[in-house]
């Protein structure tokens, strides 16, 4: 199974990403938490042309939700990440592929249709963007980069705490940055864009392409408590260059 090849498979969205009326065909799944055709239709595509390509592998994708998978090697794919920004057309969305193989993330793709760009990263081999090895920012504190976040969307339950840490953050920061995305965030601190992203609530289709991207890239990320992600679970992340990551979460 080549990486070239899943790589096409994945850039091979592209094109139902443009189908405007297939994004304006949405569901509503809870509070702020869409689907539309394009996030179904990207799904199966992709599980179907997968299973082709390497039949024994399993699939888990977000329009399924979380369950119990029986083997230890499957795709996990989030086909939209960035749903509500699809339905209006605010170009940040991603496809984001990753592949769990016993107990760990060995292949992460993030794919920007919008902008052409295709993250990548195997485990071992370093992380890349369209071709080129990216690395992480050589910022050594909060005050020298910028820092992106998510609002945790799905649980307004958690706004006010949230936004107590942003305000930490932003007053410790140059600033502020939110895309709409997790993926594309994971990606943007892989490539050194920004110091840091965190979120308080995350599934593992949000971050399981973008944590092999930042580990590869010379990163580091955890859960607000600095342990491990557990990849069968939703929770809280957060990512840096690994050299700001005890300041910021210390802020978390």
């Amino acid at each position: 199974m080549e990486l070239r090849e899943i790589i096409d498979l994945v850039k091979r969205t592209k094109s139902f990403v443009e189908n405007r009326e297939m994004a304006g065909h949405v569901k509503v799944k809870g509070p702020a938490d869409y689907v539309t055709q394009v996030d179904t239709d990207i799904q199966n595509f992709l599980a179907h042309e997968l299973h082709k390509l390497a039949p024994g592998i399993q699939f888990l994708g977000e329009e399924e939700g979380l369950h119990e998978m029986s083997g230890d090697t499957y795709w996990i794919l989030d086909p939209i990440d960035g749903t509500t920004n699809l339905i209006h057309d605010y170009q940040h969305s991603t496809v984001s592929l990753g592949l769990y193989e016993k107990g760990e993330i060995t292949l992460g793709i993030v794919y920007d249709p919008f902008r052409e760009d295709v993250y990548y990263a195997r485990k071992g081999t370093g992380s890349f963007l369209n071709g080129k090895p990216i690395r992480v920012s050589q910022a050594n504190t909060l005050k020298e980069t910028i820092i992106s976040f998510g609002t945790a969307p799905y649980d307004k339950g958690l706004a006010k705490e949230n936004f107590e840490r942003l305000l930490k953050v932003f007053m410790e920061s140059q600033d502020i940055r939110r895309t709409g995305s997790a993926a594309l965030d994971l990606a943007y601190v892989a490539c050194g864009r920004t110091g840091g992203f965190f979120e308080a609530r995350l599934s593992p289709w949000d971050f399981a392409a973008g944590m092999l991207l930042i580990s590869e890239a010379g990163g580091m990320i955890t859960d607000f408590s600095g342990a491990p992600l557990d990849l069968l679970k939703r929770g809280s992340v957060v990512a840096t260059n690994g050299r700001i990551h005890e300041e910021l979460r210390g802020l978390l």
